[in-house]
């Protein structure tokens, strides 16, 4: 071979080679296109992990409906789970890491006030999209965040109404202390004086708090005829079980929760729960071909003795309200997203529900219901749609 054959070859060589380069490049860019990703960013761990965990396995079970019917304008969901671990400060980096590094389209996540608080200015710098599953206080509204759970009002003001209509108008308010509780017990307390009835006590407990003896006793010499019940996550187990264990159980003293789901109960111990009622957007033993559809799908993913609570049922149409406007706007941009959600309505598991065409909130139903022996609940009231009002005059 002479010294210009060998040029040529080498040179042809060498942009074989190149294209070799190419080629693999271009093959992981139409695979990535093929996928979109979302973020999870729940407690798995810590305290709050009673009430948040299984809210991952009903998103991960839109995804997975979701893909199986050929997933979003032609992409495939890719869930990327970070755990919170009841800590805010975790929270607030797990969100940037999703945002930043894994570049996530959209995030479903938290759980209390506290962590959602921490990643707002996350979301908000970054410029992501944080759908929230769980019932809160209001007082908020961001252009980066769509709200799928009921804010206070939409609790709070129905369930001392109905209390005050059918149990008696003499209130104690206990509640875990963070923004939650003492937001809603800032719309409770007005509300009892409007229905013509009386706060005797209001206390709270920290977070993660096991020791409810002197709040008990405290109920104890108050007799009231209602308690008002804010406490959240692992606290309830011994709050509920102190309370039986002190003579107020469900079959003594009414009791009603906007913290307390078929989730929470399987924690608690039905028979610490039974008796005791709840005031939820959404209960298991709702009748609708939705609900029963979607209760069904649970049990078969998840194994039979499941429970779906609230916070779950909101995370699921959390992923399917996503879906829904991503495929009106034609885009993943955040935006587009946000303007097409305005007023967009799903038929969930929970009946008919539209989000509000400006507020990020979502219409609700206000349900009471009374746990049974079984973990479940009798439905005794039920509202038409709530309009969500997240700044109430206080």
């Amino acid at each position: 071979m002479s010294a210009s054959d060998r040029r040529s070859f080498i040179k042809a060589g060498a942009a074989l080679g190149a294209s070799a380069a190419v080629g693999p490049w271009f093959i992981k860019d139409a695979r990535a296109a093929d996928v979109i990703k979302v973020g999870q960013l729940h407690s798995l761990t810590g305290t709050i992990a009673l009430a948040e965990a299984a809210i991952v396995d009903a998103e991960k079970m839109a995804i997975d409906e979701i893909n199986a019917a050929g997933g979003v304008m032609g992409r495939k969901i890719e869930s990327i789970v970070e755990d919170g671990a009841s800590d805010w400060p975790t929270f607030a980096e797990k969100a940037k890491k999703l945002l930043q590094r894994d570049k996530v389209a959209a995030v479903f996540g938290c759980y209390t006030s506290a962590s959602r608080k921490s990643v707002l200015p996350v979301f908000e710098q970054n410029n992501g999209l944080l759908y929230y599953p769980t019932y809160y206080e209001g007082q908020e509204q961001s252009k980066n965040v769509i709200y799928t759970a009921q804010e206070a009002t939409q609790s709070v003001i129905a369930a001392i109404e109905w209390l005050a209509k059918n149990k008696g108008k003499t209130f104690f308010l206990v509640g875990s202390d963070y923004i939650y509780p003492r937001t809603c017990n800032k719309i409770a307390k007005p509300t009892i004086a409007r229905v013509g009835g009386k706060t005797l006590g209001e206390e709270y407990a920290p977070l993660g708090h096991t020791e409810f003896s002197s709040i008990i006793n405290k109920i104890k010499a108050a007799k009231p005829d209602c308690i008002y019940s804010t406490v959240v996550g692992g606290s309830n187990v011994a709050f509920f079980k102190q309370l039986v264990a002190a003579g107020l159980s469900g079959d003594k003293q009414t009791l009603l929760s906007t913290v307390v789901s078929e989730n929470e109960i399987d924690g608690i111990g039905k028979e610490n729960a039974a008796g005791y009622y709840a005031c939820m957007g959404y209960f298991q033993s709702q009748k609708n071909p939705a609900n029963e559809k979607f209760v069904k799908a649970i049990k078969a993913k998840y194994g039979q003795d499941r429970v779906v609570g609230d916070p779950m049922e909101c995370g699921y149409t959390a992923v399917y309200f996503w879906k829904n406007a991503v495929e009106k706007a034609k885009s993943f941009e955040v935006a587009k997203v946000v303007a097409a959600s305005s007023e967009l309505p799903l038929d969930a598991p929970e009946g008919n529900i539209k989000l509000h065409k400006s507020n990020h909130h979502t219409w609700k139903h206000a349900r009471i219901g009374r746990a049974r022996p079984d973990g479940q609940f009798d439905i005794v009231h039920e509202s038409p749609l709530i309009e969500p009002n997240p700044f109430p005059k206080l």
